[in-house]
């Protein structure tokens, strides 16, 4: 794989049991180029660690005054320095490939998720974590898969030295033998602490900049409640928490480095006085012992590459499990009926759909039923069990624990009879669309932003009319002519995550875009919740007339909204408790009344008190009878 060709047409199933099943399963995936780079790097290391040859053989030449064979021994230096350098660049080149391409591959698995799990994805895992493992995590695991050609050279070339030392000069070659290998695992023993104070580093690291981004982003509102030097304080706290994590790492990595410095050191101390003794007795040549010593010299280079590789991996497997552990989520139940494990788990059977799905939304958790070519409204009163609703109505079964309102492994919606998570998930997609409560906008122009798959049934200028952007229109038109740009609104850039905008007009705007797609049903989470009551109640009437025939479920306890739905659905406690118009809910059941009213008990108490008789009683009967009026006229 060439990083020209980058991306995979397809990045694969990944073994996703365990971190480092997960490694392997890259490793594997990258079998050619890792064996092209460690053979690179072969010619590199033998190249490198074959000067002791033409060193010793160069001394000696000097030693018998021979200038032959010196001549000899200045063109093999020439020629081994031609290979170390083509080995090295070459070596480098394959190596940096493997580190991109492995790094391409987990990001493409990781977008994959994303794009399968959709809103879903940041309510089973923290969208943070998903950030780290897509930046840092996936950088760790590149570097381990880039140093593990370098490695396995380095490990060949060892071996080789030693056992031609053994046969070149026995007694020096034993020492060395039994030496290197004691070197290459001294600072195993280290490595799990070394590795755990790392994690320690970044798990506080992670926290810190969660608390800054949450600061960032609620900077006007601390400033309006005076807040900034409490936050300011948490932030200080934790970025030394971060200093002193990151102390106490690197010290135990300086200490793992020292271990490399020593101890090859007094390796070198020994075969010199070993080897000056032996040839002071005549037992060797100078020629011989400058060979031996040399070679001990230049193992020190490839000695290097276990220390890296040690701490690559040390690094990279709690990288990897925490990779592992994202794209282990997946969008069938797991204890859904012919589910089977593809390669470690990753995904389950589904089964092929025979056409367009169509029909009654039904949701087996809660009893929720939305009628086909209606507009239901579903009243939950607790925003997450409302968000864990939308993502089943999507396809995406919920795996909720006890005592959230969910009952656990929850399964996924059917429509029309169909399980939405056992069809591809093209076919769930294109039948259902979820809009979540916190929709994002892209950074790009107007037009680019409404340029969405759709029927073609419904057009821009009508779902914007529908979602009442008339204002946003007149802003981003405002906005071209001020920069001298006649392109109109719709070629107006809108800036990333509509920021120039209001939240109000970024709602109106993402309903826009999900009114443009005229899915064959549409399930609206809180669309409405950051505008004013006015605008509300035109997008009510825009969003029922536009949606006309279509399936339609709003998830919202506005008044507005659900005076305008063909039926409502209250939903509290995870199960549907009342099914009528706003209207007959109000007056027939009491915990919808106080879900809708925003009603508390004692408020309850007094209006019922209110609809007493005598002289006291009028005022909060009349008090009442408004009420009940502005509920009726809402």
């Amino acid at each position: 794989m060439h990083i020209r060709d980058l991306p995979y047409p397809d990045p694969g199933r990944p073994d996703v049991r365990s971190g480092p099943r997960f490694l392997f399963w890259l490793g594997r995936n990258q079998l050619g180029g890792q064996v092209k780079a460690a053979l690179w790097g072969l010619v590199h290391m033998a190249a490198l660690v074959s000067f002791p040859i033409a060193i010793g053989f160069g001394v000696q030449a000097v030693v018998d005054r021979s200038g032959s064979r010196l001549a000899m021994a200045g063109a093999l230096m020439v020629g081994l320095t031609v290979l170390t350098a083509l080995g090295d660049a070459m070596l480098h080149r394959a190596a940096v490939t493997n580190w991109i391409t492995a790094a391409a591959r987990v990001q493409q698995l990781l977008a994959r998720k994303a794009v399968e799990l959709g809103s879903a994805l940041t309510r089973k895992v923290a969208a943070g974590e998903v950030v780290a493992v897509s930046t840092g995590d996936v950088e760790k695991i590149g570097w381990f898969v880039e140093a593990l050609s370098r490695f396995t050279a380095a490990a060949i070339t060892t071996v080789a030295v030693c056992v031609a030392l053994i046969l070149y000069q026995p007694a020096l070659g034993a020492v060395v033998a039994v030496g290197v290998p004691a070197l290459a695992l001294a600072v195993l023993p280290l490595l799990p602490r070394a590795a755990r104070r790392a994690d320690e580093q970044r798990e506080k690291a992670g926290r810190a900049t969660e608390l800054a981004s949450d600061t960032v982003a609620g900077l006007r509102v601390l400033r309006g409640i005076g807040g900034e030097e409490l936050f300011l304080g948490r932030y200080r706290h934790a970025s030394q928490e971060v200093r002193i994590a990151a102390v106490r790492s690197a010290r135990m990595w300086a200490l793992i480095a020292a271990v490399q410095v020593a101890l090859p050191g007094l390796l070198l101390i020994g075969v010199v006085w070993y080897g000056a003794s032996l040839a002071r007795d005549g037992r060797i040549e100078v020629g011989e012992l400058v060979t031996v010593y040399s070679a001990v010299t230049f193992l020190l280079f490839p000695l290097r590459h276990f220390e890296e590789i040690a701490m690559a991996y040390s690094f990279s497997r709690p990288s990897a499990r925490r990779a592992a552990r994202v794209l282990a989520l997946r969008r069938s139940s797991p204890d859904s009926k012919g589910a089977a494990a593809v390669n470690g788990g990753e995904r389950g059977e589904v089964q092929e759909a025979t056409g367009p799905l169509g029909g009654d939304l039904y949701d087996p958790a809660s009893g929720m039923l939305a009628p086909s070519g209606l507009l239901t409204a579903v009243v939950c009163g607790d925003p997450d069990a409302a968000g864990r609703l939308a993502d089943r109505l999507g396809g995406h079964p919920t795996h909720d624990g006890p005592g959230d309102g969910d009952p656990g492994g929850a399964p996924s919606a059917l429509l029309g009879g169909v399980a939405l998570d056992k069809v591809p998930l093209t076919t769930a997609r294109a039948a259902v669309l979820v809009q979540d409560k916190d929709p994002v906008l892209l950074s790009g122009a107007l037009a680019e932003l409404l340029d969405v798959p759709r029927s073609g049934e419904v057009t821009a200028e009508k779902a914007l009319e529908a979602a009442q952007c008339g204002d946003v229109l007149d802003a981003l038109a405002q906005a071209s002519a001020a920069e001298a740009d006649d392109a109109g609104p719709m070629r107006t850039r809108i800036t990333e995550r509509g920021r120039s905008l209001s939240g109000g007009q970024r709602q109106r705007l993402a309903l826009a875009r999900s009114l443009v797609t005229d899915p064959e049903v549409l399930v609206l989470d809180e669309p409405t919740s950051a505008v004013d009551s006015h605008t509300e109640a035109r997008i009510a009437d825009g969003l029922r007339g536009l949606r006309a025939g279509r399936t339609t479920i709003v998830l919202t306890s506005s008044p507005l909204l659900l005076d305008r739905a063909d039926r409502v659905v209250f939903v509290p406690d995870g199960e549907a408790a009342g099914v009528g118009t706003h209207r007959e809910l109000l007056g027939t059941d009491p915990a919808y009344r106080a879900v809708v009213t925003r009603e508390t008990e004692d408020g309850a108490a007094v209006r019922r008190a209110g609809r007493g008789t005598g002289p006291a009683g009028h005022g909060l009967k009349d008090i009442g009878r408004i009420e009940e009026q502005i509920e009726e006229s809402a």
